[in-house]
């Protein structure tokens, strides 16, 4: 299938190929997994975020299992959604408008159990000892960092609204 062709069964445009592979291979060298990165750049790229299981599969070139399991950790860290087609029964996957703040807004997930271990692991080699003030160290930082992602939220919540309102006017 050619880039930008409609899914055969859906009727869906279908983003570039040569654009989603770029915006896929961006994101997997930030550290996500290749597929989930290129799972979510088709999602990203296509013009209403929504895509079947089915045109994943057509679009990437790869397997019903693996479009499952990378769908499945996207719906996880809450990249994306799922809900059923419009009069069918078929799952679509959607991205969400705001995917990057939503996944780094998650605070507790991701800074919580590395906190406990972090705590637990400084008072196992000792709180005075050198190893103990490094991992404090580590504390601090990540306690500072969720600090900040609140005051980070709250001026993207203004940015988002004067992005807006500059939108709006004629």
């Amino acid at each position: 299938m050619s880039a930008a062709d409609e899914h055969p069964s859906t009727g869906h445009e279908l983003p570039s190929v040569d654009v989603v592979e770029a915006l896929g291979a961006g994101i997997a060298a930030a550290g996500v997994a290749l597929l989930p990165a290129r799972v979510f750049a088709a999602l990203l790229a296509t013009e209403d975020g929504r895509l079947t299981s089915a045109e994943l599969v057509d679009l990437l070139e790869v397997s019903p299992a693996a479009v499952s399991g990378a769908v499945k950790y996207l719906g996880q860290v809450r990249m994306i959604r799922r809900e059923r087609e419009r009069g069918s029964r078929r799952d679509v996957y959607v991205v969400r408008d705001d995917a990057w703040h939503d996944v780094l807004m998650q605070k507790d997930q991701i800074y919580a159990p590395m906190l406990t271990a972090l705590v637990a692991a400084r008072h196992s080699v000792g709180d005075t000892t050198r190893a103990g003030e490094r991992i404090q160290l580590s504390v601090e930082f990540l306690e500072f960092i969720q600090a900040e992602m609140d005051a980070i939220a709250e001026r993207w919540e203004r940015y988002k609204k004067e992005r807006s309102d500059r939108a709006s006017r004629p």
